[in-house]
């Protein structure tokens, strides 16, 4: 082949290469025109409050799509092809608030408040040592419960619990649970020092921040744990309503709540029915 010949094929090789990269760069700009139109109705739909889009599954997919142009950019389209199933679920689960991990299908939650009965006092009569013993054996049996019963323990404070529940029904039968649990405790150190707990649950809705829950219900449902007396499980009235076919309950009592206009009922829960 003559040198004449072989720069003629250096050429062609060279146009072809240009051709193909002006071809990649064509799809791409088209990829990348309707990933901002995509994202553009994404954003005009998260703005009309009577979206039917979940807020969250929009959040997502707009995300997922400006991920998508990134991956292409930088590793081809065979890049974005090995993207594994579970790397695109941690994103999805990454993105999801623990009120979110845990509401019921209408948003609201179940808020649970605890504490022992007099822990101060509790804590004077036996001594430092053992009152860390007696929360550990303590602490031990709610979250046992919580658990199983697929509740989201905000907060511990000391001897005291503040739990959220998607299902009413579901942090009720904890919190049965864990007072048989504390009456029946098997250890030793509960054995020895028995606790008296009072607990309140009202359902609502909620506001997460940082992993804490915030709102007119949290404060309502702390009100109501305030109420209960050593060994009670006391519940609000959207509680009471919602359950009342599935456990037994005591005498209701009508009490003025700190904070909160007007008299509210509620009522002590006695067992399964």
């Amino acid at each position: 082949m003559s040198q004449d010949q072989v720069m003629l094929v250096a050429i062609a090789v060279l146009l072809l290469a240009l051709a193909g990269s002006g071809w990649t760069i064509a799809v791409l700009r088209a990829r990348n025109r309707r990933l901002r139109d995509e994202r553009d109705q994404l954003l005009v739909r998260l703005e009309r409050p009577s979206s039917s889009l979940p807020v969250q599954a929009a959040s997502f997919a707009l995300r997922t799509a400006v991920g998508t142009a990134v991956r292409v950019r930088d590793q081809g389209v065979g890049g974005f092809l090995t993207s594994s199933i579970e790397e695109w679920t941690g994103i999805a689960l990454a993105d999801r608030t623990e009120i979110d991990k845990v509401a019921a299908p209408d948003g609201t939650v179940t808020i649970f408040f605890s504490d022992i009965v007099d822990s101060t006092a509790l804590n004077e009569r036996i001594g430092d040592e053992q009152w860390v013993s007696l929360l550990s054996a303590h602490d031990k049996v709610i979250r046992k419960h919580v658990v199983a019963r697929h509740g989201h323990v905000v907060k511990s404070q000391g001897d005291g619990f503040m739990v959220a529940f998607g299902d009413p029904a579901e942090a009720l039968r904890a919190a049965l649970a864990m007072q048989r649990g504390l009456a029946r405790a098997r250890g030793r150190v509960l054995r020895r020092t028995p606790v008296e707990v009072r607990m309140g649950l009202h359902t609502g809705h909620a506001i997460e921040r940082e992993g804490d829950y915030f709102g007119r219900n949290v404060a309502m449902a702390a009100r109501v744990a305030s109420q209960a007396v050593g060994g009670e499980i006391l519940v609000s009235e959207p509680v009471h309503d919602d359950v009342l076919d599935d456990f037994g309950f005591g005498t209701p009592r009508t009490l003025e709540l700190k904070g909160f206009p007007g008299e509210h009922v509620l009522w002590p829960v006695t067992s399964l029915d």
